[in-house]
Parts: C-alpha cells; structure tokens; sequence
C-alpha cells in the first residue's frame, strides 16, 4: 500500500472521527438544550399563569362586588320595609324589582317574608314568577335571617339554571321582617372564560366546582370525600346530585394533555374559601420551544461551519418577531388590568353613589304626593312647581347614571382635545358622598383655568383623578383639606391633587410606582402603578412630591 493510500485512508478516518465528533457534539448540545428549554418554558408558563389568573380573579371580584351591593340597599329601602311590615300590593315593587333585575344583569330579585314566602319578585309577571314561592328550605334564606347576610350557590328550583343567591335581613327596631335576595347568573363570564388556555372554573370551600368554562365539570369536585345523609339530601337540593364525582378535567373535555397541565390557583377575596382555577397546558409551547431548541443547534453547528452570517440574521428575526409578540400581549394585558382597576374603583364608589341616588328618589316621592293632592285641592300652579322640581331631580339622577355607565365603560378611545372640567367634574361626581363623609374642605380650581384644553383620554384621565384624590382621602388629617390646582409647564398642563396629611415616608417613596408595594391592608400596590402607565401612555407624567406638611401627585397632560 501505497503512501498516498495510507494518506487517504487517514482522511477518510479523520473525517469520519470529526463527523462522528460533530453528531456526538450536536447530541449532547441537543439534550442540553431540551433541558434547558423545558424548564425555562414551564417556568415562564407558570408566571405567565398566575399573572393571567390574578387578572381573571380581580374581574371576576369585581363583578361579585356590584352584586354583593344590590340586597344591601334593598334591604334599607323604604318600600321593601313597608311591604314587609303592613303588607299591601307589590306591584310597584315587582316594577322596581324588574328594571333593577334588568339595569344590573341579575337573573332574579325577590323579597320574601320571615316565614321565606316570596311576596314580590322581579319576574313577578312572567310564568316563572317566584311570587308565592317558599324558600325556607334554602340555606340562604335561614342564614340570612339568622346572621343578617349569606350567599349560596345552587341550581334554580324552578328554571334548574345554577347561580349565587345572595341574600340580606330586612329588619325594622331590630326584628327581622323578611329576606331579600339576588340571583346571579354566569353566562357571560363563562363564555368569555371559554378562550382562556385550557379551561377555568371556580371551588367553593368544598372544592366543588360552581362556575366553570366548560359545562361538563360543573359540580364535581376537586376534593373528594365521604358524604353522611343530611349532606347528600343538601347537594340533591343545591347541585342536583347526592354523589358529587371527583374532577378529571382530561377525562370531561379539557382543551388540553394531562401530561403537562398546570393548574393556576388564585382566592378569591372575600368569598368564603372560593378559589378560581386556571388550566394552561404546557404541552404545545414545550413542544414548540423543543423544537426551536432543537432547530437553533441544528442551526448554530451547520452554521458554523457554512452559514454563520445567516444564522444571525434568521436569530434577529426571531427576536424581532418575539418582541412584537410579547408588545401585543403586554398592550392586551395593560388594557385587561386597566379595566379591573376601574371596575374595582367603581365597586368602591358605588355605595356613595347609591345615597346620592336614593335622596332624589325620595324626596322625587314626596314631591309627587304632594302635587297630587295639590291638583286635587285646585292649586294648579303650585302643583306644576312640584313637577318641576320633580324633572330636576330626575335630571339629577340621570347624570350620575351616565358617569357610572361611561366610568365603566372598556377600552381606551384615541386621545382629543377636551376641557379639565370634564374629567374634575366627572370624578368629583362619583366621589361626592365620601368627600362629604369625611368632613374634609375641598378647594376647586378656578372654574376659567378648568376650561383648559388638553389632548387626552377621558375616560382615563377621570380614572387616574378618582384614583388620586381616593388617596388623598385616605391621607387628609381630620378636618383637614383636599385642594385640587392647575398650572402649566411648557406645552403641557400640570393639574395637581394635594393634601394636609403626614406625606410619605422616603422608605415609601422609593416603592412608590412598583407593583404590589402597598401600606393598605386590602390593597394590591397598583393603582400609582396603573395611573403613571395611563399618563405615560398619553404622552405625560405622573409626578409626586411629599413632606411633613402633605403629599402633592402632580398628572402631567399634553395640552391641546
């Protein structure tokens, strides 16, 4: 054998050994990669998870909130109370009881007498009617009547739809006259639920399953025990079954693989034990990011030795196209929690609101007697003054229904040019009975410097305002002052909410606009948070400033 021949063997061998080197290298690189992958992607599906549960859980409190309100002040209505106590016709009650049913999105209202017979009811006029209906038998009725306010999930005795039965004590010099109570559907909050991940739902303390994505898991729990009689006889009657089967959401139409099924729980606050669930399954982005991994070795070796220029560009466009990705989500989710922070402020305002509703009703009563009996006495003219009054007061009422209406309202419109004075006169609206709850002075801006005009939002220029000046509430000293100012800077107005409290300490203001850096035992550390990111978002600030003598936040707005 020749010289050249052994030269071309050892060639051959070389190659062969650096390919075999190259595929044992890519081998190794591969399962480095899958691990690596793996974990990274469970764990940003993980976080990803909780902050989406925290999102769904704030909507969905925030919706039980405005329910939760609604027996409470039917169980301090004047009508409800007479009804209860003399007895007579309910007719105008049942129409009460149906625009309010219909204004809220309940299902049913109705009023029941302490022995639990329903005497007035929203659907009072339809074949379903409750009217003459006995609910002793439910939990809710009993132990609202005993403990003053209950709730409880269960299906209709007459429609077999489920829902929350929310129920309040109507006294009177502390005797129990009867109950009132809500019930609520979740239709709508189920059907929006349907696009999220593989499924949500909702467990009460038993971790019986109540509201739910997904139809099939309703009523079946996640902790399954032994059940004596009496509570196989209440889950009959509440869920419609004694046997209440565990939860297997693969085997009852998950969207997702058992495999890598991850279960995200959040508790809802205030709901007695309940928690919301949220399924994500892992397993098509664990396979996709394995793959990627897989391709991206593939990618680096041949690269290095062929193409390493074009490696880099196919990595850079990736990289941008994540970006626009993760931007979009973000957008999508900042809108999500701008919404949930609005929703929960209105809960909060809502029963000052409710009293600046009930005085004109009221006193929109007596006018009307009172003009009745004048056109029965002949005193026309008197009687047209009475009506007027009458027109005012519901023009009154008129306008802080349509605050709340567009306060509530979801999305972000694109900025105009618009006055101060709508979004000061719109948040003061909404927060005018805490204002005079809590004995503050507050000082107005000159009516002429809040006609300035700026381009902005207004729906999210109000929230940011609500948001300040609940603060300042919070920080004001007794008797002390709330003092609203506007001034301008460059090209840009400067419209400020100060106060007389003890200012903020430095330990505080360093977490300031972090979130969840709070020092309110129920808050979440987001409104600052939220409020900078919508001033930014229409090209200002939010600002602060604080010392012994007060706190002042500064919103900074483009002006028109």
């Amino acid at each position: 054998m020749g010289r050249g021949q052994v030269h071309t063997i050892n060639r051959r061998y070389l190659i062969a050994l650096a390919g075999l080197g190259i595929a044992l290298l890519g081998l190794l690189a591969m399962l480095a990669v899958d691990r690596t992958v793996r974990e990274a992607t469970l764990s940003d599906a993980k976080e990803e998870a909780q902050y989406n549960a925290a999102l769904l859980t704030a909507g969905f409190k925030s919706e039980l909130d405005k329910f939760t309100l609604v027996p409470r002040v039917l169980a301090i209505d004047p009508e409800v109370e007479a009804l209860l106590a003399n007895g007579g016709n309910p007719a105008s009650l049942n129409a009460r009881l149906a625009d309010l049913a219909k204004q809220t999105g309940a299902a049913a209202l109705y009023v029941m007498d302490a022995k639990g017979t329903a005497i007035a009811a929203s659907n009072a006029a339809l074949p379903t009617s409750f009217v003459g209906s006995n609910y002793r038998f439910r939990r809710y009725f009993s132990d609202a009547l005993r403990d003053g306010e209950t709730s409880e999930f269960a299906l209709g005795t007459v429609s077999r739809r489920p829902g929350l039965y929310i129920a309040r004590r109507v006294e009177a010099g502390g005797a129990p006259l009867g109950v009132v109570a809500i019930k609520v559907e979740f239709d709508a909050i189920e059907q929006s639920w349907r696009a999220a991940e593989a499924g949500v739902f909702v467990t009460d303390a038993d971790g019986v399953v109540l509201i739910t994505s997904n139809p099939n898991w309703r009523f079946r729990t996640t902790k399954p025990k032994a059940k004596d009689a009496v509570t196989r006889a209440r889950d009959q009657l509440r869920f419609g079954t004694s046997a209440l089967q565990p939860l297997d959401v693969t085997a009852y139409g998950a969207q997702g693989t058992s495999s890598q099924l991850l279960d995200n729980i959040q508790p809802v606050a205030n709901a007695g034990g309940w928690e919301l669930h949220l399924l994500i399954d892992a397993a098509p982005r664990l396979s996709t990011a394995i793959a990627n991994g897989r391709l991206w070795v593939m990618l680096a070796l041949v690269s290095s030795v062929l193409l390493g220029g074009a490696f880099i560009l196919w990595r850079k466009r990736r990289e941008a196209e994540a970006e626009a990705m993760i931007a979009a989500r973000t957008a999508t989710l900042r809108d999500q929690l701008i919404q949930a922070n609005r929703l929960a402020t209105l809960g909060q305002v809502t029963a000052g609101v409710g009293h600046e509703i009930r005085q004109p009703v009221a006193a929109m009563r007596i006018f009307a007697e009172s003009g009745a009996k004048l056109l029965t006495a002949g005193h026309n003219t008197a009687a047209a003054e009475n009506f007027d009054k009458i027109i005012h007061l519901t023009d009154r009422i008129g306008q802080i229904t349509e605050e709340l209406h567009r306060f509530s309202r979801r999305g972000a419109r694109a900025p105009r040019d618009l006055p101060l004075s709508h979004a000061i006169d719109g948040a003061l609206l909404l927060l005018k009975e805490r204002i005079n709850r809590a004995g503050i002075t507050l000082h107005l801006p000159d009516p002429a410097d809040a006609q300035m005009m700026v381009r902005a939002g207004h729906v999210r220029l109000e929230q940011v305002l609500v948001n300040l000046i609940q603060n300042a509430l919070d920080a004001a000293t007794p008797e002390g002052w709330i003092a609203i100012e506007i001034a301008t800077e460059g090209n840009h107005c400067l419209l400020t909410v100060a106060d007389n409290g003890h200012g903020i300490d430095a330990a505080t203001m360093a977490t300031l606009f972090q979130p969840f850096a709070t020092t309110k035992e129920e808050g979440l550390g987001l409104g600052l948070v939220i409020s900078q990111d919508i001033m930014r978002g229409l090209g200002g600030d939010l600002r602060v400033e604080s010392g012994p003598d007060g706190t002042r936040f500064i919103m900074v707005i483009p002006r028109a």
